[in-house]
């Protein structure tokens, strides 16, 4: 069968893009090895972490313990700046006090106790390198048998202007509300956009639409909406309530600028979530991993907390 990406982070990852269409084959293709690697510069730079995973048949059904082997141990991963090399520590949840799972909780956004299986990641845990906007990141890995290699580059960040909670369009209410931001875009250049909200100190999510260019603002003042995500699992949906914000919450918001490789990344992924039903086509998920699959991004964000009040 045809095989994809199984991204834990995300969940799972159908083969997708807006382009171009194909249809999974019946013949065994070998798995491939899958990366999901960020290093981060902005307002709270971070040193570069890696998750490696194999891919898995397309119809594939898998428990946890099933997920927990598609973890890929033992391998060499480095990454360069053009003035230094780190190789990266490999490092595993059981492996974790609960201090550190509790930092491990913020930084990836999910409660490590409730995963059901060892999550394991490569981290410079000697935080000797972290992001700086503008500069390019170069990463190797090599493992079992296979060696990958992905160039990023950490755009200049632009933050947001403002922020703002008003009632939701078309109706009045005391307990809802939605988030409206305002953004001056650069003019002249190319911008890429993404961002994720916490409530109440839960870790950060990311909506299903958390994308967006400037190919239509480039260089003015925008506003438009950003909406409250679902949490992870959730198979039911209030279409009154989807996107608002309750009044009493505390919002903490992630707004990330993104290179262009990265962006396309995620935006035909989340092109591909939005576009399941027994009538969707399969599509390609665009990657800039050399030799295997996934993403190696650089990004440079700003962090906001407000209550939600109006």
């Amino acid at each position: 069968m045809k095989n994809i990406i199984p991204s834990i982070l995300l969940a799972a990852l159908l083969a997708v893009s807006c382009e171009e269409a194909f249809i999974p084959e019946s013949a065994d293709v070998p798995p491939q090895i899958v990366v999901e690697g960020y290093i981060e510069g902005g307002q709270r730079p971070t040193p570069p972490y890696v998750i490696l995973t194999r891919s898995v048949p397309f119809f594939s059904r898998f428990s946890a313990e099933d997920i927990e082997n598609t973890f890929v141990r033992g391998a060499t991963v480095k990454v360069s700046d053009g003035e230094q090399t780190v190789e990266l520590s490999e490092l595993c949840l059981d492996e974790l006090s609960a201090e550190e799972k509790r930092l491990a909780s913020a930084l990836f956004g999910f409660n490590p106790d409730s995963l059901g299986f060892n999550f394991c990641l490569y981290i410079d845990l000697s935080f000797s390198m972290r992001g700086e906007e503008g500069r390019t990141y170069t990463l190797e890995v090599e493992a079992e048998g296979q060696r990958l290699q992905a160039v990023t580059t950490i755009p200049r960040h632009v933050g947001l202007d403002s922020l703002q909670f008003r009632d939701p369009p078309g109706q009045s209410s005391d307990t809802l509300a939605q988030l409206l931001c305002y953004l001056d875009d650069p003019a002249g250049e190319a911008n890429f956009y993404r961002y994720q909200v916490g409530i109440n100190s839960s870790g950060y999510i990311s909506p299903i639409a958390s994308v967006l260019d400037d190919r239509l603002i480039d260089g003015q003042r925008a506003s438009f909406p950003l909406f409250r995500p679902e949490p992870r699992g959730t198979m039911e949906f209030d279409f009154e309530t989807f996107g608002l914000y309750r009044t009493g919450d505390t919002v903490s918001l992630k707004w990330i600028s993104l290179d262009k490789a990265h962006f396309d990344f995620w935006n035909t992924l989340e092109f591909n979530s939005a576009n399941q039903g027994p009538f969707s086509s399969y599509t390609l998920i665009d990657s800039n991993i050399e030799g295997g699959l996934g993403i190696w991004g650089g990004l440079s964000a700003s962090y906001y907390e407000l209550r939600v009040e109006k």
